[in-house]
């Protein structure tokens, strides 16, 4: 496989090209196939399929792949999410794809390098005036500014806005289906690779803050308290389980509804555990001097 210079098994799973269908999609199926065939499709869909994956370098040839995760996590947004993606994969000396290991020769896959997640860190301030960058921060200050406020969006755009303290964008995406184990590896390398970047000036090294877009849901029959470091989390359901340690250390944080938007992950009738959730992007900054603390409760949490 190209890139394997970082080339290393992440984690197990289940099958990660298989999506669960949602508790809508299950009733529609089983009317469909009848009584007699309902027993056989249970089982077609609990079935496990161990699956290893591997680490690789970002190349141009990740470039639909990425693209495609991160529609997943901008929906209708106006962010220019072809450019992002290319900013993404020309800045190849930080972050990294997940693609399955060894795809068997009789495998039915198409695409033996398909891209299940990746992981990267795109500096903001130094990329300021590009066109993805600043619609990005237009739709983070217009959001916050609908969920929290004046004072609070006030606040965000001193912190975006100032050269001394570089924001990062810390994206980390994957399938649904995608163990959250494999996200350990990927962090403890991007940390160690934004760290060399910063050793040797290249772009995105160390930055002030580290501010992320989370893909979150709540029960349809809660409401989200307004935002704040006291937010509690235990209203929300983090489709990425290991980002709600981010959530705990974030000095700035705030949700906004995605519910009218189409999602191939969470559509706005998403059920978990047959309650109707509501999904949600939850936005959160993260000061720098706090990431070691996430990473070891990442190592904690997600430790086999």
């Amino acid at each position: 496989m190209a890139s394997s210079a970082k080339r290393r098994a992440v984690g197990l799973g289940e099958n990660p090209g298989e999506k669960e269908p949602s508790s809508e999609e299950e009733s529609e199926e089983d009317a469909e196939s009848g009584e007699d065939e309902s027993g056989d499709s249970e089982e077609e869909i609990n079935e496990e399929v161990m699956v290893d994956f591997e680490a690789h370098s970002i190349t141009h040839n990740d470039f639909n792949g990425i693209k495609k995760l991160l529609q997943q996590l901008f929906l209708k947004a106006h962010v220019n999410t072809s450019e992002l993606t290319e900013l993404v994969v020309q800045q190849n000396h930080i972050g990294s794809v997940v693609r399955q290991a060894e795809v068997p020769e009789d495998s039915d896959d198409d695409d033996p390098d398909e891209v299940f997640g990746f992981i990267s860190m795109i500096n903001l301030t130094e990329r300021k005036g590009v066109q993805c960058v600043e619609e990005l921060k237009e739709l983070l200050l217009e959001q916050c500014q609908k969920s929290s406020g004046d004072a609070e969006c006030e606040r965000l755009e001193k912190i975006l806005s100032d050269p001394s303290r570089s924001v990062g964008l810390l994206l980390s995406e994957r399938f649904i289906n995608v163990p959250p184990q494999i996200a350990l590896p990927l962090h403890k390398q991007l940390q160690e690779e934004i760290a060399e970047a910063q050793r040797t000036n290249k772009p995105s090294g160390r930055c002030h803050y580290s501010l992320m877009i989370s893909k979150t849901c709540k029960e349809e029959s809660k409401n989200i308290s307004r935002s704040g470091p006291r937010a509690p989390k235990d209203q929300l359901l983090f489709v990425n389980a290991e980002e709600e340690f981010f959530y705990e250390h974030a000095v700035l944080k705030f949700h906004y509804s995605v519910e009218e938007e189409t999602d191939s992950c969470l559509s706005g009738r998403w059920s978990f555990d047959d309650v109707p959730m509501k999904p949600l992007r939850t936005v959160m900054l993260v000061p720098g001097d706090k990431i070691p603390v996430v990473m070891e409760k990442l190592k904690e949490f997600l430790t086999l």
